[in-house]
């Protein structure tokens, strides 16, 4: 038997039951804390606010709570206060301790598993209040109860003190109080009021009549923001809708119930190009749709094309339209509330019973064909936007053949201007889309060829927010970055075949350059989503301006301080001989080595990293800057013109 054989025989023999750990109540939890609330960063953080935010909303769903308070403390803890039945405080009969102290200690603990607590709740995993205790260096909750206040607090996850009475009071509810812990929150323990609002917002839509606020300490003068829509999901639709113009003015509503589950779509089509479907399951955001979405789906095209054939809007010789076709330019939001709904992973983002996907499709069926039914002039126009959407997708398929017959969209065929990298590792390369073909023969000539590939583009590419798919195909710049990528586009879409894991938007720095720079930007968010979620847009930060005296460059960077960083080196430098400041209007004033020193080459460039985090938010900014309205932009060029205070024109 060799040495190593030999180790691993006496390894295998200390391997006993004293090796397994067992770890007591919310041990486990401060252990794999990303098991629980998906990771430690901000996104993990935030999350402990929405734990204790579900309780609440449950009560609301329940019929017992009406209205919410959300506060920042100005110390960066959060206070949660409701108007429910209060946690219970009576003894549990398991554990033997009051019946706040177990939901707050104990895992699965709480009234969402059949003990007729709740019919329907959104926090399911009964993991919610425990968690958020054991990753608080302190937590504590007041319950108004019975005309008696209840108190108790615990620090990271133990309780300091029993459940005592502090007090007489009229009120009714919850009050949970908790300091996020640094030592598991490392990234950042400070909240984003904005990241806090929208969702806070989009929960009173979720919920009709519910009044839920939330307010910022932080500031020298606090900030306030409170919601209550009595309109729910149809007042979500219009706020989506805002920026856009609908083809009829009030969103369609329709609810129904079935086998103990509710379903509610509000919809509304606009005369755009793009798709906009948020879907929801007890609250929570089902990003990657799941049965309801499919069912919904399903439902909508034969719905509208059987009306269509009923009503002779089509031609008997017409194939039937799309899911595609009947989708564009809508608007639509679904939410389903479900006594035991079962989500895809701990994340929660994919709705998978089987029977929500029947009921859904049952129920929105019957009420939308009975909708079409009473409003002929509000169907005529849904069936006529298919039909253009339909015409568009043929002439899009023919265009899309075309090209792939010239060999303008196959890999075999780059095209010709891109000037493109020898490495193969799509992880490592490069993609710089560059303005105007003087800066391209710089980037070109200062690259590293090994990893960094060059595409120039001239001038201003199509606004694809308001041009369909055919006339999209048909510009030859947007043509040549989908190639290059070599992702294919819309439907064929493919992210796993980008051929470069950065795509950086290199433009001047003046107003010509911006405006490529949203129009490239408008193009990825709208045909190429995936490569944005991936993390793989980037937009080059090229310097500002030089300062020359003798031999010596110093570099300022774009940035809000940037004159303020000018006058420094400046004044920093000695009056002779003179010191000379070059402001770069363009990229192609700068020669190849600098190019490269300042803003291609990775020990030390500046880029932005382009990410998308509130789709929806986004989606109202690039409709309201790249859409037909002008109203909407011109409020918004009001309202932040005392921002710019140096254009270049």
């Amino acid at each position: 038997m060799t040495e190593e054989e030999k180790s691993l025989v006496e390894r295998a023999k200390e391997y006993d039951a004293s090796q397994i750990q067992v770890l007591e109540g919310l041990e486990a939890v401060r252990k794999r804390p990303g098991m629980y609330i998906g990771s430690t960063s901000s996104e993990g953080l935030h999350h402990l606010v929405w734990e204790i935010v579900d309780n609440s909303i449950d009560e609301a769903l329940a019929g017992f709570a009406t209205k919410i308070e959300v506060v920042v403390e100005k110390d960066n803890s959060i206070t949660v206060t409701d108007d429910g039945r209060g946690i219970p405080v009576d003894i549990q009969a398991k554990t033997g301790r009051p019946a706040v102290e177990t939901v707050f200690t104990v895992l699965h603990a709480g009234g969402k598993f059949g003990g007729g607590g709740y019919k329907v709740s959104g926090g399911l995993h009964g993991v919610g209040s425990s968690v958020v205790n054991a990753l608080s260096t302190t937590l504590d909750v007041k319950v108004f109860k019975e005309g008696k206040v209840y108190f108790q607090e615990y620090h990271r996850g133990a309780v300091v003190s029993d459940l005592t009475i502090i007090g007489e009071t009229d009120r009714h509810g919850t009050e949970v109080h908790f300091v996020p812990d640094p030592e598991i929150f490392r990234e950042t323990t400070t909240f984003e009021f904005e990241k806090l609002a929208t969702r806070v917002r989009e929960l009173a839509f979720l919920n009709r009549g519910l009044h839920i606020s939330i307010e910022d300490k932080r500031k020298e003068e606090a900030e306030v923001r409170a919601f209550h829509f009595e309109g729910g999901i149809k007042s979500y639709v219009e706020h989506l809708n805002a920026t856009k113009t609908v083809l009829f003015p009030e969103p369609i509503y329709l609810e129904g119930n079935q086998q103990d589950i509710s379903v509610e779509v509000s919809m509304q089509y606009t005369d755009g190009y793009h798709t906009n479907l948020l879907s929801f399951a007890n609250n929570i955001h089902t990003y990657e749709g799941g049965t309801h979405e499919s069912g919904f789906k399903t439902a909508l095209t034969r719905v509208i094309n059987d009306y269509a054939r009923k009503q002779k809007l089509m031609r008997e010789s017409d194939e039937n339209l799309s899911g595609e076709d009947v989708r564009e330019g809508l608007t639509a939001v679904i939410s389903i509330k479900h006594p035991d709904p079962q989500f895809e992973g701990q994340t929660k983002t994919k709705l998978g019973n089987s029977e929500v996907r029947t009921v859904t499709d049952r129920l929105f069926s019957e009420h939308f064909a009975k909708f079409l039914m009473e409003n002929p002039t509000v169907g005529r126009q849904i069936v006529e936007k298919g039909l253009l959407a339909s015409k568009a997708r043929l002439a899009a398929k023919r265009a899309r053949e075309v090209t792939r017959r010239k060999g303008a969209l196959e890999i075999s065929s780059l095209p010709g201007k891109l000037a493109d990298c020898s490495s193969r590792e799509a992880d490592k390369c490069e993609l710089f889309i560059v303005e105007g073909d003087s800066a391209g023969g710089s980037a070109k000539q200062g690259r590293d060829r090994e990893f960094q590939a060059i595409l120039p583009i001239r001038g201003k590419i199509l606004n694809v927010e308001k041009a369909s798919m055919d006339k999209i195909l048909a510009n030859e710049e947007i043509r040549s970055l989908f190639t290059a990528m070599g992702t294919g586009f819309g439907a064929d879409f493919d992210v796993s075949k980008a051929r470069y894991h950065k795509l950086v938007i290199m433009t001047d720095a003046d107003v010509d350059g911006a405006h490529i720079r949203t129009l490239l930007l408008t193009l990825f968010y709208r045909y190429m989503r995936p490569i944005v979620e991936a993390g793989y847009v980037y937009i080059a930060q090229p310097p500002l301006y030089g300062v020359k005296q003798g031999k010596n460059i110093t570099y300022v960077q774009p940035g809000k301080q940037a004159e303020d960083e000018l006058k420094q080196i400046v004044s920093s430098l000695p009056a002779s001989p003179k010191p000379n400041v070059q402001r770069y209007k363009g990229l192609g004033e700068m020669d190849d080595h600098q190019l490269w020193e300042t803003t291609m080459d990775p020990e030390n460039r500046m880029m932005l990293q382009v990410s998308v985090d509130d789709a929806i938010e986004a989606d109202q900014v690039f409709e309201m800057l790249m859409g037909d309205r002008v109203e909407p932009r011109r409020a918004f060029i009001e309202e932040n013109a005392h921002y710019v205070k140096n254009l270049d024109i």
